[in-house]
C-alpha cells in the first residue's frame, strides 16, 4: 500500500466521526450498494462525510487494503470499521445500528 494514501485514508477516518467511502456522493450515489448506505445514514439525524472513490483510484484501491475488506462502500463510525452495505442494512434492521449511533452520539 502506498504510504501517502494510507496516511490520507487514516487522516480522513480520524477527521470525521462518521465516514462512508462510496461510489458517488450523498446526492448521487453511483451504485445500488452506495445508495443503500446513504439511505440508511439519512434515516438518522446525523452528520456524516462521504468520500467518492470514483474520483481517486488510489483511495479506491487502498481503502480495501487499509480495512482488509474487498468491497465498497465502507463505513466507519468513531474510527471503527463497521462494514459495507449488507452489514449496515443488517445492523439497521436489527436496531444494532441505532444502538451504535446512540452510544456514539451520547458519549
Amino acid at each position: 500500500m502506498n504510504e501517502q494514501y494510507n496516511n490520507e485514508i487514516h487522516n480522513l477516518i480520524y477527521s470525521h466521526k462518521i465516514i462512508a467511502f462510496i461510489k458517488g456522493n450523498k446526492l448521487k450515489p453511483m451504485c445500488g450498494f452506495s445508495d443503500t448506505v446513504i439511505q440508511i445514514l439519512n434515516k438518522f439525524n446525523i452528520n456524516y462525510y462521504t468520500v467518492d472513490v470514483l474520483k481517486n483510484n488510489k483511495i479506491r484501491k487502498n481503502i480495501k487494503l487499509y480495512s482488509q475488506w474487498p468491497t465498497i462502500p465502507q463505513v466507519y463510525i468513531n474510527r471503527e470499521f463497521i462494514g459495507g452495505a449488507d452489514i449496515l442494512l443488517d445492523l439497521y434492521n436489527t436496531y444494532k445500528l441505532h444502538e451504535i449511533l446512540e452510544k456514539f452520539t451520547n458519549s
